[in-house]
C-alpha cells in the first residue's frame, strides 16, 4: 500500500498551479480553469505549458519508478501509476481541483507499456496536427490506449489499469466533448 500513497501524492504535485502562479495566474480560475499543461499553456505561453507537460510525465515515471524500487509486482506497480493519475486528477493539496491526467498517465504507460503508449502518442500527433484541438486528440488517445496494450501483449493487470485510468480521463474530459460538439473549444494556439 505504500507504494500506492506515495505514487498518488507524486501526482499530486500540482506544477501547472505552480509554475503558473510564479506569473501570477492562478490557472483554477483562469482560462478553463483546468490545472494542466493545456491551460497553462494558453495562459501563460507556450514554455510554461513545455515545462508543466514535462513535470507531470515524469510525475507518471516517477511513480512506476517509485513501486518498481519497492519491489511491486506487476499489479502494485500498475496500482501505483493509476493512483498517480488519480492524485493529479484529485490532488490532495488543492482541495482535490485538479488536471484531466493525461501527461501523468502517458508517463505511466511510457514505463508500463511502452508500444501502446507509442500507438496513442502518434494518434494524439495525428489528431492534434490534423485538427487542432488538443481535447479532441487527448480523448482519441485515450480511447486507444487499453486496446493498444492488449494488442502488444501487455499483461492483464496493465490493461484494466490503462481501461480505469481511460474511464477517470474519458469522465475528466465531458465538457471539452460537450465544446466539441457545439464548436466552442478553443483549438492549440489560441490564447485564454
Amino acid at each position: 500500500m505504500l507504494p500506492i500513497l506515495l505514487g498518488y501524492l507524486a501526482g499530486s504535485v500540482p506544477f501547472a498551479y505552480l509554475l503558473a502562479r510564479l506569473k501570477g495566474i492562478d490557472v483554477r480560475i483562469a482560462g478553463s480553469g483546468n490545472v494542466g499543461a493545456a491551460n497553462v499553456l494558453r495562459t501563460t505561453g507556450p514554455w510554461r505549458g513545455v515545462i508543466v507537460m514535462s513535470l507531470d510525465v515524469a510525475k507518471g515515471i516517477g511513480a512506476v519508478a517509485i513501486a518498481h524500487m519497492l519491489a511491486g509486482g506487476t499489479a502494485l506497480i500498475a496500482l501505483t501509476g493509476a493512483a498517480a493519475v488519480v492524485g493529479h486528477v484529485y490532488p490532495v493539496w488543492l482541495r482535490f481541483h485538479g488536471g484531466k491526467g493525461v501527461a501523468v498517465a502517458a508517463g505511466v504507460f511510457t514505463v508500463l507499456s511502452p508500444g501502446a503508449t507509442a500507438m496513442a502518442a502518434g494518434l494524439f500527433l495525428i489528431i492534434a496536427w490534423i485538427t487542432r484541438y488538443v481535447s479532441l486528440a487527448s480523448i482519441a488517445a485515450t480511447l486507444a490506449l487499453p486496446p493498444a496494450a492488449w494488442i502488444v501483449g501487455a499483461p492483464l493487470p496493465v490493461i484494466l489499469v490503462a481501461a480505469g485510468t481511460a474511464i477517470l480521463i474519458l469522465f475528466r474530459h465531458r465538457t471539452n466533448w460537450s465544446r466539441l460538439r457545439r464548436g466552442t473549444e478553443r483549438r492549440m494556439g489560441v490564447r485564454a
